[in-house]
């Protein structure tokens, strides 16, 4: 026990002696001076936000059309089906269209955005967090 509190103690001496040591040199000028650089932000500058009009709520979504969109985000699939059922309980009369977006989790293709712009009257679509 006595051995190991020796060790302690010297460790802390030594390690107090470096610190004094170096801490007398930070006063030191640098050997070479080197020019002026540039540093670029990296996180870049994103163009203003320019806020859209919502669409206008349905007043009803009896015999409506509802498109919903898998982007293949992990379990939307999954949440899509469920939701479509709650709707076809509980408004038999609203017709659930189920799609699969190719545009992937970006978003949806321009094709699928027509079809909806056509024959839909909303769209719920899984985008992800």
């Amino acid at each position: 026990m006595k051995l190991r509190g020796a060790v302690i103690v010297f460790l802390c001496l030594g390690l107090t002696s470096c610190l004094a040591a170096t801490g007398s040199q930070v006063n030191a000028e640098p050997a070479v001076s080197e020019g002026k650089i540039t540093v670029f932000n990296p996180m870049g500058t994103p163009p203003p936000i320019q806020a859209k009009q919502m669409a206008p709520r349905l007043d009803t979504l009896e015999g409506k059309t509802i498109y919903f969109v898998n982007t293949g985000y992990i379990g939307t699939d999954r949440l899509m089906d469920v939701m479509s059922d709650w709707f076809k309980a509980n408004y038999p009369k609203t017709n659930v269209v189920i799609k699969r977006s190719s545009g992937g989790m970006t978003g949806v293709d321009k094709a699928l955005w027509e079809e909806i712009g056509e024959k839909g009257d909303a769209a719920i679509i899984g985008l992800g967090h």
